[in-house]
């Protein structure tokens, strides 16, 4: 066995990378790209449902996105949105490495905000499983339905995650200069080095 382990390190010039470690060097194109499409996916669902509230006057309780139009019982299960915002989560956190200096900061950002956004939905979580209801509400009450109503307030959410992942992609993509060297990913569009222009 240390034969075939010792030929692959020789052929390739280093020892074969491990899953986690494949995700965010030669894989975290097409992990990036499939995270994006979970997160375009659940923006859709909150647009579809802002638009059926805004624009079609329909009532909060029956403004539940595109799925909850035909899986309405599945839409107001709390262990849904839990779900996703774990999801992103680790999404966030499992291709992180794959991110560096600037692109990096953004993207942590992103975690950090989404970080507060899964303790918010942990709070629901638990109030929906328990039926102890927090706030004085009648339903499950997270701490910034305080101020702002839940349609709204998840719009704002997931506004504060996207935008800091969207600038981390970009510096991910186009670099500046003095960090080129850095990415270690297929998926950033490297600019060339200051040296090799001289």
């Amino acid at each position: 066995m240390s034969d075939s382990t010792t030929a692959i390190h020789h052929i390739t010039g280093r020892p074969s990378a491990g899953f986690y470690e494949s995700l965010n060097t030669r894989w975290h194109k097409v992990a990036l790209q499939g995270f994006m499409a979970i997160v375009l996916f659940h923006w859709l669902e909150h647009i579809v449902q802002a638009y059926q509230f805004f624009v079609m006057h329909w009532s909060r309780s029956m403004s539940m996105g595109l799925l909850g139009m035909y899986y309405p019982w599945l839409m107001r299960s709390e262990v849904l949105h839990y779900g996703f915002a774990l999801v992103m989560l680790i999404g966030l956190w499992v291709i992180r490495k794959g991110f560096t200096g600037t692109s990096y900061t953004w993207w942590m950002v992103s975690f950090w905000i989404q970080f507060w956004h899964h303790f918010e939905h942990l709070i629901l979580l638990y109030q929906a499983q328990t039926q102890r209801f927090w706030f004085g509400g009648t339903v499950p009450t997270s701490i910034g339905q305080i101020w702002i109503p839940r349609i709204e307030l998840h719009l704002i959410y997931n506004m504060l995650v996207f935008i800091p992942m969207v600038v981390g992609m970009y510096y991910h993509m186009y670099p500046p200069a003095r960090e080129t060297v850095t990415a270690m990913c297929t998926c950033a569009r490297h600019r060339a080095p200051l040296e090799a222009a001289a």
